[in-house]
C-alpha cells in the first residue's frame, strides 16, 4: 500500500512538471460540454447543437450542449465559472449576454472571467413596420415618425435586450420621438406587429420571414451588411443613418485561466469547423452568417460593443434588472 502510495505520488509530481504544451497536447481526452444561456428549441439552441456536433467530429470528442437559460446568461456563465479552466466547460452565449451589462454583471468585467475562443455568427438585425403602416423605407419611417411623435410603438422581447437597444439607438440617430414597448418575447410581439398594435421592430430575419412572407410587415433594412439570400437584397439603414449600425452574434469562451494551448486548439478547430459548406448552406436562408476570429479579435469586439451599449444605457437612463 505504502509503495502504491509512493508511485502515485510520484507520477503526479512528473505530470505536474511537465511543460504546458505537453500537459495540453492530449486535450480533448473526454467529452466536452457547451453550456448555452438560452432555452431548447430557440435559434442559439439549433445554431448550438449543429456546431457542437461539426466541433465534436474536429476535436475526436463528443461536444455536449448543455442549455441554462435566463437571468441575462449569468447562472450558464456561472456553470462555466464553477469548472477547472481545462478547455472541458465551454460558453456560448449572444452578443448581449457579453455585452449589455445587467444588474448583477454592470461591475464586472467579462473578459477577466472569460477567455475568447472565437466568434461563430455574426447576424444583423432587420427593422420592419406593420404593412399598415404607410412606410417602405427607413427614411420615410423617420419622416412618419417626426410628423406622428410619440405615436409609432417600437416593440422589443424584453427592456435591455438587444432589439430594444437598436430602437434606442435608432432613435438617438435620427431625433425621432418614438415609444418602446417591451414583451416577454419575440412570438406576442411579431404577432402584435402584423395585427397593427405595434408598428416597428427590430429582430432577426428567422423570427419574421413568416410575417413577412405573408404580407402582414414590410421588411426596410437591415441594421448591417448581410450575405445571406433573404438579406442581402435589403438596404443597410447606415446608408440613411450613418453610424447606425451594430449586428448580434454568438462566440465561443472558455474559463478565464485555461491554457493558451487548449485555447488555440479550439480556435483552429472551430475555424475548420465553420469551412463547412453544408453549415452555411443550412443557415443562409435565417440570415445567419459564420464568422470565425482569432480570440484577441473576438476580445476587441466585446469591449466595442459594450462601450457602444453601456454608453447609450447611460444616455437614455435605461434600468436594466
Amino acid at each position: 500500500m505504502q509503495l502504491t502510495k509512493k508511485i502515485m505520488g510520484a507520477a503526479a509530481l512528473v505530470l505536474g512538471l511537465l511543460p504546458l504544451g505537453q500537459a495540453s497536447a492530449a486535450y480533448p481526452e473526454r467529452p466536452i460540454r457547451m453550456v448555452i444561456p438560452f432555452a431548447a428549441g430557440g435559434p442559439a439552441d439549433m445554431v448550438g447543437r449543429e456546431l457542437a456536433m461539426l466541433l465534436g467530429e474536429k476535436l475526436g470528442q463528443p461536444v455536449v450542449v448543455v442549455n441554462a437559460g435566463g437571468g441575462h446568461g449569468v447562472p450558464a456563465m456561472n456553470q462555466v465559472l464553477g469548472q477547472p479552466a481545462d478547455g472541458y466547460t465551454l460558453l456560448m452565449p449572444a452578443s448581449g449576454n457579453m455585452t449589455i451589462p445587467s444588474k448583477v454583471m454592470q461591475d464586472k468585467d467579462v473578459l477577466a472571467l472569460l477567455t475568447p475562443v472565437s466568434l461563430l455568427t455574426k447576424s444583423p438585425h432587420v427593422l420592419v413596420v406593420s404593412a399598415k403602416l404607410p412606410v417602405h423605407t427607413t427614411q420615410e419611417l423617420i419622416d412618419y415618425a417626426k410628423a406622428h411623435p410619440g405615436k409609432v410603438n417600437f416593440g422589443s422581447a424584453g427592456v435591455g435586450g438587444v432589439a430594444h437597444l437598436g430602437m434606442e439607438l435608432f432613435k438617438n440617430q435620427a431625433k425621432v420621438d418614438v415609444v418602446h414597448v417591451p414583451y416577454r418575447g419575440t412570438s406576442q410581439v411579431v404577432t402584435d406587429l402584423a395585427s397593427g398594435q405595434v408598428q416597428a421592430l427590430f429582430s432577426s430575419m428567422p423570427s419574421l420571414k413568416p410575417v413577412i412572407e405573408q404580407g402582414a410587415v414590410t421588411a426596410l433594412a437591415m441594421s448591417a451588411p448581410s450575405s445571406g439570400s433573404d438579406t442581402a437584397k435589403l438596404p443597410v439603414i447606415s446608408e440613411t443613418l450613418p453610424g447606425m449600425e451594430y449586428t448580434t452574434w454568438y462566440g465561443l469562451f472558455a474559463k478565464a485561466g485555461t491554457p493558451p494551448a487548449i485555447v488555440e486548439k479550439l480556435n483552429q478547430a472551430v475555424i475548420e469547423t465553420l469551412k463547412n459548406p453544408e453549415l452555411n448552406k443550412k443557415f443562409d436562408s435565417q440570415g445567419v452568417e459564420f464568422v470565425s476570429s482569432t480570440p484577441q479579435e473576438l476580445a476587441d469586439l466585446v469591449r466595442k460593443d459594450t462601450q457602444k451599449w453601456t454608453e447609450l444605457i447611460k444616455e437614455a437612463n435605461i434600468q436594466i434588472d
